[in-house]
């Protein structure tokens, strides 16, 4: 019963971090290292949206209940893919704007997001028997790692 509620806490967490990071929005050029994270963060995002459909895909560190686990595509390299997508993208607004306070609230996001890995992941070997030889072979948010 626990489980539920720290996910949803950790998801709360998320948000705030993100707000933190995208406040205020002021219009700027952007250097060609954020625009190059935006731009990959994008595109994993939406890689990983094509390929886990949005009726399997979950904000919260919970699997659906007739969901299916994926292994392909984003999945392949990374077990998250999505957080990765999430990190790269707030990297984007630590580089674009060069402020202290947005790279802790980055180093805070990471851990944030490990911290609800580590959930849905318990979740997910619960659920999945094959998710543990998945997660031995693929790396959490770096492949090879």
């Amino acid at each position: 019963m626990m489980q539920p509620i720290i996910g949803r806490l950790l998801v709360a967490a998320q948000f705030a971090l993100i707000a933190w990071l995208i406040w205020p929005f002021t219009p700027q050029s952007w250097p060609i290292a954020g625009s190059v994270l935006l731009g990959l963060a994008v595109a994993l995002g939406l890689w990983t949206l094509v390929y886990n459909r949005p009726g399997n895909f979950n904000i919260r560190p919970e699997p659906k209940a007739a969901g299916q686990l994926v292994t392909g595509g984003p999945y392949r390299l990374v077990r998250h893919p999505m957080y990765v997508a999430v990190l790269l993208f707030a990297a984007a607004e630590v580089f674009s704007y060069g402020d202290t306070w947005k790279a802790l609230a980055w180093a805070a996001l990471l851990a944030v997001l490990w911290l609800k890995s580590e959930v849905e992941e318990a979740a997910l070997r619960g659920k999945y028997p094959e998710y543990a030889a998945y997660a031995a072979k693929v790396g959490r948010f770096v492949p090879g790692l």
